[in-house]
């Protein structure tokens, strides 16, 4: 069992910044490709970003926020990280960590543990 707890949300204007963490616990981090996911009100959850394993971890992310935000992991802290620059509003929703050994599986959205999300609020 992998438990993850995401912070970091909060209220920002538009242009600014933000980090995301997710602290993962309960077995090795190492071995999972971890991503994030986004929920706004009133519409479905979507894929933001998701890491790979690994030295060299390959990443992959969202058309909307490609250039805005990098995803990151320290293995050795058992964190994933998001670090959103340049926001908007439309990026003000819930944001979830996801974690699976499987790289596709995560970046589906099928993963099999998440976390409980954080929220990030963007004011224009």
């Amino acid at each position: 069992q992998v438990e993850l707890v995401e912070s970091g949300g909060g209220l920002v204007q538009a242009g600014g910044s933000l980090r995301l963490s997710c602290a993962a616990s309960g077995r090795t981090f190492s071995p999972y490709a971890m991503g994030w996911f986004r929920q706004a009100p009133g519409k479905e959850r979507e894929f933001v970003a998701v890491i790979s394993v690994g030295v060299g971890s390959v990443t992959t992310y969202a058309d909307s926020v490609k250039g805005r935000f990098t995803i990151s992991r320290d293995n050795a802290k058992n964190t994933l990280y998001l670090q959103m620059n340049s926001l908007k509003a439309e990026d003000t929703a819930v944001y979830y960590c996801a974690a699976d050994v499987n790289f596709i599986v995560v970046k589906v959205g099928r993963s099999s543990y998440w976390g409980q999300g954080t929220q990030v609020t963007v004011s224009s």
